[in-house]
């Protein structure tokens, strides 16, 4: 499976899977309500702050994968499994986050 990073697409690997990955405008709406965000911009701040939850990793994940065409619940990705643990999610996160935003949108640090 490839992603074509141009159109904001990635490829990770849960559960011994490839899954492709892609924050659309729908999937940025889904994110705008779940952070609370008034607009992009107050979104890429909230990722940038450095730090996300493993709660915030699991919507930003969800949202991904549903961009993607994948039909899955955030409970369901709370029950996926990535090379890694948190350091692996971590870095798919940030991965999705930097391809859709570029550098100002990179959080890697799990938060409390």
């Amino acid at each position: 499976m490839s992603a074509n990073r141009h159109r904001g697409e990635i490829v990770a690997e849960f559960d011994g899977k490839p899954y492709r990955l892609c924050l659309t405008l729908g999937a940025l709406a889904e994110l705008e309500t779940a952070f609370a965000a008034d607009d992009l911009g107050a979104l890429v701040a909230r990722f940038a702050g450095g730090k996300l939850s493993a709660g915030d990793m699991t919507k930003i994940l969800g949202a991904g994968l549903r961009g993607a065409g994948h039909a899955i619940s955030d409970d369901e990705v709370r029950q996926l499994r990535c090379a890694d643990g948190a350091a692996g999610f971590a870095r798919t996160v940030a991965d999705l986050l930097t391809t859709t935003f570029g550098a100002a949108g990179t959080a890697t640090t799990p938060g409390p």
